[in-house]
């Protein structure tokens, strides 16, 4: 048996809602945030935690494999709203 234990994370539900967008669990702290119609517009990432806490917002660039990072926000509204 392994010295060390894994603690699973949760996927959580982001934590406000936004108008106009979708935004969805991915994986635990990463949401995808989609238009309603179905297009995907990017990722919000949590980083940090506590007094620490930020969100980092990432655009998907056309065909969806790359990224541009958006930059790094204090509440996740303020993340959210680089997509609208």
């Amino acid at each position: 048996m392994s010295a060390t234990t894994s603690i699973a994370r949760t996927r959580e539900p982001f934590p406000i809602v936004v108008p106009g967008l979708l935004i969805s669990p991915a994986a635990p702290g990463l949401w995808r945030v989609t238009r309603p119609q179905g297009a995907v517009l990017g990722h919000i990432e949590q980083r940090g935690a506590g007094a620490e806490l930020r969100f980092a917002a990432k655009r998907l660039v056309a065909g969806g494999i790359r990224s541009i990072d958006l930059g790094e926000f204090w509440s996740s509204r303020d993340a959210a709203e680089v997509f609208r």
